[in-house]
């Protein structure tokens, strides 16, 4: 396996404040997340994936951090206009000094809204353009940059192979983390009913608004879209999906948007693509609601900073 192929140690000693997030009961969110505070930052982790002593993960945060932003200093780790290189540089060295992963090497893409794959089995010498990556390779650390779309991590327990996911609605739409599981499958050898995944903050269905023709897009794609949309909608507006359906057409205008749960989608993905329901660990975080503790685009617009979600096989 070539370094980068394209296809369509031990803990530092650390104080550790646990506080546990509260996420509902219901078909998406099975377990509590935890935030997980040290060396000032507050990083979210999924408390089955702690269990594994040779894995390191973890979604990053707002608080904490050297980049200045709305009269406060920010965990931002993604590279923007607005903010120096050596600042993101500075906050992803603390990052990773807080996960205790400061000998593991980033990666992390030049992401472009696509569903194309990179396997590493070493370090890029120049980061690769794509939205997901996956190795079995332990002193990887493998990464993406989200301020709404979501992220996804998969873990293979069983043969230790790792996977992070970028899907906003294009990568979604063209199915990016069921073919991340098929590189998997592939090259390591995973059975997807073994796997373990995290689909970290991201805007909510209360919040994501898109137009109605990327409903109609998903709608040709998947059975089940109706239920990714209008979930939280009140009103009279109606399900651009009734509107679709409606016999004869034209009696109502569809609306000019229209609510896309993203989150319910990729979760859907990943049972359709053999995962079992208790291994999907669903943070109830939306992006969008909580502007102290996450970034938003779709809020905050070009000013706003980058979440990054990490995971890695600790050094042999």
């Amino acid at each position: 396996m070539a370094p980068a192929k394209t296809l369509r140690p031990k803990r530092n000693a650390r104080k550790v404040v646990q506080a546990f997030l509260s996420v509902p009961s219901s078909a998406q969110s099975n377990s509590n997340w935890i935030a997980r505070k040290s060396r000032g930052l507050q990083i979210l982790q999924v408390p089955a994936f702690n269990k594994l002593p040779w894995l390191i993960h973890g979604f990053s945060s707002r608080p904490g951090g050297v980049s200045p932003l709305d009269g406060e200093e920010v965990l931002n780790l993604g590279f923007t206009d607005w903010d120096p290189r050596e600042n993101v540089l500075e906050n992803r060295r603390r990052f990773q000094s807080a996960l205790g992963a400061t000998d593991l090497q980033l990666i992390s893409l030049k992401q472009i809204h696509s569903d194309v794959i990179h396997l590493f089995e070493a370090a890029p010498a120049e980061p690769c353009r794509g939205d997901a990556s996956a190795t079995n390779r332990p002193g990887l650390l493998l990464g993406v940059q989200t301020a709404d779309c979501v992220p996804i991590l998969l873990v293979d327990p069983k043969d230790r192979a790792i996977a992070a996911i970028h899907a906003g609605w294009r990568g979604t739409l063209a199915r990016i983390a069921v073919k991340a599981i098929g590189q998997m499958q592939m090259h390591f050898g995973t059975r997807p009913a073994d796997l373990l995944a995290a689909i970290g903050p991201a805007i909510g269905g209360c919040c994501y608004e898109v137009g109605t023709e990327v409903a109609i897009q998903f709608h040709s794609q998947f059975a089940n879209a109706p239920e990714w949309f209008d979930e939280l909608r009140t009103g009279d507006e109606p399900n651009p999906v009734q509107w679709l359906n409606m016999m004869p057409p034209g009696h109502q205008p569809p609306p000019k948007n229209v609510l896309l749960d993203l989150k319910k989608a990729n979760r859907a993905q990943l049972l359709a693509a053999g995962l079992r329901p208790q291994n999907i660990f669903v943070s109830d975080l939306c992006t969008a609601c909580r502007p102290d503790l996450l970034f938003s685009y779709r809020k905050q617009g070009p000013q706003s900073g980058r979440i990054l979600s990490v995971i890695g096989l600790r050094p042999l």
